[in-house]
């Protein structure tokens, strides 16, 4: 490893707060991605024992994976290569295995983007507060004085699949075998699903299950060259919804690019909020965990989520516990409580089952599992889970976040309203009616707006006017 002459290295610009994530050739180099690996096996006091590594279809991955290996030798670590992966693979790897890793994606991020997810082992997260800023540092350390420092003993680089043990892992999680047969409209992104879905869903490693499954872009392909591998934008699902209406199918799931989270769409091809999926996974999990002798089983919802979830958790003898946004609140407070579950407006759902952490596929499961037990069509099954109106995300452009805010404020003073301040500020009408959040975006000048009420004229009469409060 050389670094040029007289240059210094800063990684602030692809070190984010729960990951690396940076434009390939520029902010990340396999240069950089060898000092990060060597970094890593340092500040986690790795030397001697084994490392995962993998990565997704981006064209850079492969590179990236035996250049972060490379480095992770170099100081003493034994490493594992895992070739393709999505990000749940991972964390199933590092659970399973008892062994920390990373996986190179940069998630639904456009082609240009990669990046590095970390994990401890027993797939533990690694953030800013838990180890990430002291291997960004020591990376710098390592890039700016041209070398790697050599360990006593030099680590061994081997080859390792877990696709078969990952996907027979999920099935002992949920049965399926006694679904009513489905058609399943399955689209990829041209991610990682495209390789996770047959092993898991179909019959490529396991015995076939009574799902008929219509792949949609399950090419590996790095440069989406069919759209974007993010579902949570409408235009990037429109292929999906055409399809299930063009198949007669009875659902639809999109993944995202390292198919870590999994949308849903019902047999009309309408989309089925996460907040109803977070409430129809929930009432599976309290079932289950008091079948198991659990008294008041917990889940873990973000303060974005649907009321919904909450009363139903109430209603099914469980505990709803409220935490700000972001993987790592929330894999952190499903530690403390010793939650079964927890789910994110964003469709990013965690599990107990699976070291607290976060699949896509596994939402998926007990989603057809929960069709699959029961006759009715999915758009009337997802009714139950969704009595409320949501306004979605809306971002404004605004500099003075603080300020706009506080014209709000200024603005419902009169009315018979509480405010809370955990994530942004959320005003809740005290008669249940409606409640809105608003929460500043910590990189980009934006304030973000979800509101949601009893009915859609409730709705829509908060939201405009909060709107017109904040842009005015």
């Amino acid at each position: 490893m050389t670094s040029e002459q007289n240059k210094t290295f800063d990684l602030s610009a692809s070190f984010k707060a729960y990951d690396v994530r940076g434009i390939v050739g520029e902010s990340i180099t396999a240069e950089i991605v060898q000092a990060v690996g060597a970094a890593f096996i340092d500040v986690l006091g790795l030397e001697g024992q084994t490392v995962l590594v993998g990565g997704d279809m981006r064209p850079s991955s492969p590179e990236f994976s035996q250049a972060f290996a490379k480095g992770a030798a170099a100081r003493g670590a034994d490493v594992q290569l895992l070739d393709l992966i999505s990000t749940d693979e991972l964390y199933y790897a590092c659970g399973a295995l008892n062994a920390a890793g990373a996986t190179f994606t940069a998630s639904h991020n456009p082609a240009e983007y990669n990046g590095i997810k970390m994990a401890k082992a027993g797939a533990q997260p690694i953030s800013s507060e838990s180890g990430l800023k002291e291997i960004q540092a020591l990376a710098e350390e390592y890039l700016n004085q041209g070398s790697i420092p050599a360990a006593a003993k030099r680590g061994q680089i081997g080859v390792r699949d877990v696709l078969k043990d990952y996907a027979e892992y999920l099935r002992k999680l949920v049965d399926l075998s006694g679904s009513r047969r489905l058609k399943v409209v399955v689209d990829a992104g041209n991610g990682m699903a495209g390789l996770t879905t047959p092993a898991v869903l179909g019959d490529k490693l396991l015995p076939g299950l009574p799902f008929e499954i219509v792949p949609l872009y399950f090419e590996l392909d790095g440069s989406f060259p069919n759209h974007p591998a993010n579902p949570l934008e409408p235009e990037n699902l429109r292929d999906l919804q055409a399809a299930v209406l063009k198949h007669g199918a009875d659902i639809g799931l999109a993944f995202d690019g390292d198919a870590d989270r999994c949308f849903v769409v019902d047999e009309k091809g309408e989309p089925v909020s996460p907040s109803a999926i977070t409430a129809m996974v929930a009432r599976r999990e309290i079932a289950r965990a008091k079948a198991a002798g659990e008294e008041t089983p917990v889940i873990i919802h973000n303060l974005l989520t649907s009321k919904a979830v909450p009363e139903l958790v109430a209603q099914d003898g469980g505990r709803a516990v409220r935490t700000r946004v972001g993987h790592s609140f929330i894999k952190a407070v499903m530690a403390q409580e010793g939650a079964v579950f927890g789910g994110e407006h964003s469709a990013h759902f965690y599990f107990r089952d699976f070291w607290n952490a976060d699949t896509g596929m596994l939402a998926a499961m007990h989603v057809l599992a929960a069709l699959g037990e029961q006759d009715g069509p999915l758009s009337e099954l997802g009714r139950q889970y969704e009595p409320y109106v949501s306004s979605g995300e809306i971002n404004s452009e605004i500099e003075d976040k603080a300020a706009a805010v506080e014209r709000v404020r200024a603005d419902f003073a009169s009315e018979d309203i509480e405010i809370d301040h955990m994530d942004g500020s959320t005003f809740s009408a005290k008669d249940g009616s409606w409640w809105f959040n608003l929460r500043p975006s910590n990189t980009e000048p934006f304030l973000r707006l979800n509101a949601e009420a009893k009915d859609h004229a409730t709705m829509e009469k908060i939201r405009d006017r909060v709107l017109a409060i904040v842009r005015g």
